[in-house]
């Protein structure tokens, strides 16, 4: 790893500044990524900032409608917290199977879906929630968020400040994992709200996406049997070691109908 420079601002607007100020600066939330990343000498920034220690960007609220969950809360602060636990389980209960402990008390909401891995958790759960992401400069919505893989809409030094999370009336998330990196295969995350329904993906592509034939059948019968008979193309899907793009295809099925049948067991709140 090549020598840089360790900034640790108290402040959002400490942060910005020091960013601004940096000729090749980044930004650290969990760490990790782009630790890995440096140790590998795939990236040298002259100075790293650090965001762990600005406590405006760590705050769990909640409302009946919404749960707002700063960007450098930790997976395992998500899934201990009773604030999302209460209103939002399938949110804390994906949180709480993000990789291993370690990693959970590491890495942060913030720093997952800025990075966008193509295997993360959490980006199913904005893409089917409706989520909105709050930064430093503007409100976006997770459906313009996510564009590729490991990219997003955030413009070079945006900080991501807080994700806000509608309520549903019933959702689920369910994935088949890696079971060395916990990373998943395929994550599927199925959220209803009145006669909406949205189904994300993660895992499968290079990106999440949403499977629109399936929610277009959850609206008219929320049930696992509506979703018989529905596939995805498995042209654009991913294939490696671990699995092919065809049975990544079938594994968006077979989860997809788990978490229907998950949230209508828990019924509304779920």
């Amino acid at each position: 790893m090549d020598d840089f420079f360790y900034r640790k601002p108290s402040t959002l607007g400490d942060a910005v500044e020091a960013f601004s100020a940096a000729d090749d600066g980044v930004y650290l939330a969990g760490g990790q990524t782009i630790l890995p990343v440096m140790k590998l000498g795939l990236a040298a920034p002259e100075e790293v900032i650090d965001l762990n220690g600005i406590e405006e960007l760590q705050a769990i609220t909640a409302s009946d409608s919404v749960i707002s969950i700063g960007a450098m809360a930790t997976h395992a602060t998500v899934a201990a917290s009773e604030d999302v636990k209460q209103p939002l389980p399938a949110l804390a209960s994906l949180a709480g199977r993000i990789g291993d402990p370690q990693v959970r008390n590491r890495g942060t909401i913030g720093g997952s879906i800025a990075n966008n891995d193509p295997a993360a958790d959490y980006p199913a759960a904005l893409l089917a929630l409706g989520a909105t992401i709050t930064t430093d400069k503007r409100q976006i919505a997770a459906d313009d968020f996510f564009l590729d893989i490991f990219e997003t809409a955030l413009e070079d030094g945006e900080i991501i400040t807080k994700v806000d999370f509608p309520v549903p009336d019933a959702a689920a998330y369910m994935k088949f994992a890696n079971p060395a990196s916990r990373f998943a295969l395929v994550g599927v995350f199925v959220a209803r709200t009145g006669n909406s329904v949205r189904v994300a993906v993660t895992g499968a592509g290079p990106c999440v996406f949403r499977v629109g034939d399936m929610e277009a059948a959850l609206e008219k019968d929320f049930s696992a049997a509506a979703l018989d008979g529905i596939t995805v193309p498995t042209d654009d899907l991913n294939a490696d070691i671990h699995a092919s793009a065809e049975y990544r295809g079938h594994l968006i099925g077979v989860l997809a109908k788990r978490a229907v049948e998950v949230a209508k067991e828990n019924g509304d709140g779920q």
